[in-house]
């Protein structure tokens, strides 16, 4: 009898079959079914040999998965994930946890009510780097965290915005690219308060913004500045420096800097600053790296998952969390649009 965790894919796009490549390479992941309207998800289920389903609900009843990927277009992810639900199956919801932060907070309802958990694909929170800074911080390494830098600036090529969508309000970088720095940031730093941001179409004069400046306050005091731009010539981004995804080229430069009153870290280099003795900006600093072993994110989010299945784990970012990181999202948007600053609300 099989010991591997049986998982249904429901949306058979980009992420959804980068998925299915770790799920066919792990040992302990099985493949039950893919749902998935278009013709070309039907092939993919007949070429693997699982079953197939255009919607999510027949698959679901069909094959009665141990959970759930859920990687289907952002408006459809809390039904899907609250059919799962229903089922008493966990689902893995891709990001954004939803489109806005009242369908959110319903799938963080439903998941306390039913008791069945919901995993959000921040995956970041996932790789090796991360979990060693959230280390160095709450071992004191840093002192009292004063600010922080984050930038997410790479060129987006012309022919990705042939898609519509994509030159439309809220498909751009701010919603896109910019969610998973504000994760990752509440990952190492807490919860945001109060957001203050500016945008700018002046590159390709589209709807959708091109580039945007936030300024984000902590329930600590820390203070934070984000920058995304998708119209720049830069090595700076999480992705092309931390070596995440082959399709990006490596680039050995911090694209991140978390700032303490006793140290520093850059990241994904973890590259850590701190005084010999006396704290003066006269006096020497130290510099240290503390390499991790390298580590696909999304394989160890899979492997997560499992363990959330199986009741080992509580989900890494959960549902709750998944909606604090969106609310902080939009509520650069909303700052960037109003030219008012945000305050969050529990």
């Amino acid at each position: 009898m099989s010991t591997s965790t049986r998982l249904a894919l429901i949306g058979a796009g980009n992420i959804g079959q980068a998925h299915i490549d770790r799920i066919l390479r792990h040992p302990d992941l099985e493949l039950v079914g893919i749902a998935e309207p278009s013709a070309s998800g039907q092939a993919l289920a007949a070429r693997l040999g699982v079953p197939w389903a255009a919607e999510a609900v027949s698959l679901l009843d069909q094959v009665q998965p141990q959970g759930a990927i859920v990687a289907t277009p952002n408006t459809t992810h809390v039904p899907v994930a609250m059919a799962c639900l229903e089922r008493g199956i966990p689902a893995l919801v891709e990001k954004p946890v939803a489109d806005t932060v009242a369908e959110a907070r319903q799938l963080a309802e439903a998941v306390a009510r039913t008791g069945t958990p919901v995993l959000v694909g921040h995956h970041r929170r996932h790789n090796p780097i991360n979990q060693r800074a959230r280390d160095l911080i709450e071992q004191g390494q840093l002192g009292r965290i004063v600010s922080a830098t984050a930038l997410a600036t790479f060129f987006k090529p012309e022919p990705y915005f042939e898609a519509a969508w994509r030159r439309q309000m809220g498909g751009g970088p701010i919603l896109i690219n910019l969610i998973h720095d504000i994760d990752m940031l509440r990952y190492l730093l807490g919860e945001v308060t109060e957001v203050q941001a500016m945008d700018s179409h002046a590159v390709r004069g589209f709807e959708v913004e091109d580039t945007a400046a936030a300024v984000l306050r902590f329930a600590s005091g820390a203070l934070a500045t984000v920058i995304v731009s998708d119209a720049t010539t830069s090595p700076w981004c999480w992705d092309m420096c931390a070596a995440e995804q082959a399709q990006y080229p490596r680039q050995n430069v911090a694209s991140h800097q978390i700032m303490g009153t006793h140290g520093s870290l850059s990241l994904p280099d973890l590259g850590l600053w701190q005084y010999r003795g006396e704290r003066s900006w006269h006096a020497e600093m130290t510099h240290q790296s503390t390499p991790v072993h390298a580590a696909d994110p999304y394989t160890r989010q899979l492997e997560h998952f499992a363990q959330v299945i199986a009741g080992r784990a509580s989900p890494l970012c959960s549902a709750l969390d998944g909606l604090r990181t969106l609310a902080a999202t939009l509520a650069v948007h909303a700052a960037a649009v109003s030219g008012q600053a945000i305050t969050l609300k529990d």
